[in-house]
Protein backbone atom coordinates (compact mmCIF):
# COMPACT_ATOMS: atom_id res chain seq x y z
CA UNK A 1 0.00 0.00 0.00
CA UNK A 2 1.16 3.52 -0.49
CA UNK A 3 2.08 5.72 1.88
CA UNK A 4 2.36 8.95 -0.12
CA UNK A 5 -0.40 11.49 0.01
CA UNK A 6 -0.14 11.66 -3.66
CA UNK A 7 0.82 7.81 -4.34
CA UNK A 8 -2.76 7.48 -2.24
CA UNK A 9 -4.79 9.25 -4.49
CA UNK A 10 -3.02 7.97 -8.01
CA UNK A 11 -4.09 4.49 -6.73
CA UNK A 12 -7.44 5.62 -6.11
CA UNK A 13 -8.07 7.54 -9.58
CA UNK A 14 -6.30 4.03 -11.07
CA UNK A 15 -8.98 2.65 -9.52
CA UNK A 16 -12.05 4.34 -10.50
CA UNK A 17 -10.61 4.88 -13.94
CA UNK A 18 -10.45 0.86 -14.54
CA UNK A 19 -13.94 0.32 -13.24
CA UNK A 20 -15.17 2.79 -15.45
CA UNK A 21 -13.43 1.26 -18.42
CA UNK A 22 -14.50 -2.11 -17.84
CA UNK A 23 -18.00 -1.23 -17.71
CA UNK A 24 -17.59 0.76 -21.10
CA UNK A 25 -15.70 -2.20 -22.34
CA UNK A 26 -18.49 -4.43 -21.34
CA UNK A 27 -21.24 -2.19 -22.13
CA UNK A 28 -19.27 -2.48 -25.80
CA UNK A 29 -18.88 -5.96 -26.33
CA UNK A 30 -22.97 -7.00 -25.25
CA UNK A 31 -24.31 -4.16 -27.99
CA UNK A 32 -21.65 -5.68 -30.57
CA UNK A 33 -22.95 -9.54 -29.39
CA UNK A 34 -26.38 -8.22 -29.49
CA UNK A 35 -25.77 -6.81 -32.57
CA UNK A 36 -24.64 -9.82 -33.89
CA UNK A 37 -27.61 -12.35 -32.80
CA UNK A 38 -30.04 -9.87 -34.56
CA UNK A 39 -28.30 -10.02 -37.82
CA UNK A 40 -28.24 -14.07 -37.30
CA UNK A 41 -31.72 -14.31 -36.43
CA UNK A 42 -33.55 -11.41 -37.86
CA UNK A 43 -31.51 -10.03 -40.77
CA UNK A 44 -34.32 -7.97 -41.82
CA UNK A 45 -34.66 -6.48 -38.44
CA UNK A 46 -30.86 -5.77 -37.37
CA UNK A 47 -30.49 -2.82 -38.64
CA UNK A 48 -31.66 -0.85 -35.70
CA UNK A 49 -29.36 -2.63 -33.36
CA UNK A 50 -26.55 -2.20 -35.09
CA UNK A 51 -27.44 0.97 -35.46
CA UNK A 52 -27.43 1.25 -31.40
CA UNK A 53 -24.41 -0.54 -31.43
CA UNK A 54 -22.06 1.56 -33.28
CA UNK A 55 -23.97 4.42 -31.71
CA UNK A 56 -22.15 2.87 -28.10
CA UNK A 57 -18.92 1.85 -29.95
CA UNK A 58 -18.34 5.55 -30.90
CA UNK A 59 -19.26 6.34 -27.01
CA UNK A 60 -16.50 3.96 -25.97
CA UNK A 61 -13.99 5.95 -28.68
CA UNK A 62 -14.74 9.35 -27.43
CA UNK A 63 -14.00 8.12 -23.72
CA UNK A 64 -10.82 6.90 -24.89
CA UNK A 65 -12.05 2.97 -23.93
CA UNK A 66 -11.24 1.83 -27.79
CA UNK A 67 -8.80 3.36 -30.23
CA UNK A 68 -10.67 5.14 -33.06
CA UNK A 69 -9.06 2.78 -36.12
CA UNK A 70 -10.50 -0.73 -33.46
CA UNK A 71 -13.77 1.44 -33.77
CA UNK A 72 -14.07 1.67 -37.41
CA UNK A 73 -12.89 -1.57 -37.61
CA UNK A 74 -15.33 -2.93 -35.27
CA UNK A 75 -18.33 -0.84 -37.07
CA UNK A 76 -17.21 -2.03 -40.43
CA UNK A 77 -17.30 -5.68 -39.75
CA UNK A 78 -20.88 -4.90 -38.53
CA UNK A 79 -22.10 -3.52 -41.16
CA UNK A 80 -20.39 -5.84 -43.51
CA UNK A 81 -21.86 -8.70 -41.47
CA UNK A 82 -25.51 -7.13 -41.69
CA UNK A 83 -25.35 -6.27 -45.78
CA UNK A 84 -24.16 -10.49 -46.24
CA UNK A 85 -27.45 -11.02 -44.22
CA UNK A 86 -29.96 -8.94 -45.42
CA UNK A 87 -28.58 -9.97 -49.24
Amino acid sequence: MPRIKSAKKSLRKSRELRLRNQSNESRTKTAIRAARAAIDTKPGEAASSVRAACRIIDRAVSKGVLHRNAAARKKSRLMRRAQKAAA
